[in-house]
């Protein structure tokens, strides 16, 4: 009995693959398109990309368009072809401004960037696009059933920026480049105000700061120090009583202190 179902399968699936392999080779024009969305919501990506590909340059223009073409860029997205659907997608919401399925096909299209970001050590081309794209969701969309998670997404892609422009301005402090380093530090307080590496960021100044007077000529140790006291100040103004660097900060304001009493 088992054999015999084993070969009952084996001959349904020769069928269902010779009757696509027919389709696709033939010109039937409403064969394939039926086909096509069967295998679609099927969850036959690929099969159904195949047909797709043939029926789209088809349909343009046709009352059917709209509809393949929503499904020919959510093929894209199953598959995982971030770089077609996302291009897909936005030649859909541009083509079909009125379409019912622009709002999501908007979203997927956004979010189709946010899949092709890289990890924050290398180029963030593609984050910046993913930001961009999310964002004019967000403010055309404002009450999507989707907004929480794309706001959630450019959280992720901004802390992913922020955090390369971070490791960027921590690499020089780590160098001993302090001068250089204090400028990215400062750079990146300007341009991320509100980031979670704030902390970091000021105590790694102050610290740079520091370094580079006791590091100094005797000239210049004095100014630098009272450089240093001013980043200390503006440390504690955030980080009064708790930080994960204030046990740090408070040692190095000490010393600075002492070192300036010196010079009175």
């Amino acid at each position: 009995m088992k054999k015999l179902l084993y070969l009952l399968i084996f001959v349904l699936f020769l069928g269902s693959c010779g009757e696509y392999q027919k389709v696709f080779r033939g010109e039937d024009l409403p064969a394939k398109y039926k086909v096509a969305e069967e295998l679609y919501k099927e969850g036959k990506y690929k099969k159904a990309l195949r047909l797709f590909e043939q029926i789209v340059p088809q349909f343009r223009g046709k009352p059917q368009a709209e509809r393949i073409m929503y499904y020919y860029a959510d093929t894209y997205y199953q598959l995982e072809d971030f770089y077609l659907s996302g291009y897909q997608f936005e030649r859909f919401a541009k083509s079909y401004p009125k379409s019912q399925k622009k709002e999501d096909a908007a979203f997927k299209g956004a979010k189709s960037y946010s899949h092709l970001s890289l990890r924050y050590s290398l180029d963030q081309e593609d984050t910046d696009t993913a930001i961009e794209k999310l964002q004019a969701f967000i403010n055309e969309y404002p009450e999507s059933e989707k907004l929480k998670e794309a706001n959630d997404l450019v959280a992720k892609l901004r802390d992913k920026k922020e955090k390369k422009a971070y490791k960027i301005a921590k690499q020089y402090h780590h160098r001993e480049k302090y001068k250089v380093a204090i400028y990215a530090f400062d750079n990146y307080l300007g341009d991320h105000p509100g980031s979670s590496y704030r902390e970091k960021v000021l105590y790694y100044k102050l610290e740079s700061e520091y370094l580079l007077a006791i590091g100094s000529y005797q000239v210049l140790v004095e100014e630098r120090l009272k450089t240093a006291q001013g980043y200390y100040n503006n440390y504690k103004k955030y980080y009064k009583t708790e930080g994960e660097y204030l046990e740090k900060a408070d040692k190095i304001g000490e010393d600075i202190k002492n070192r300036l009493e010196q010079f009175k």
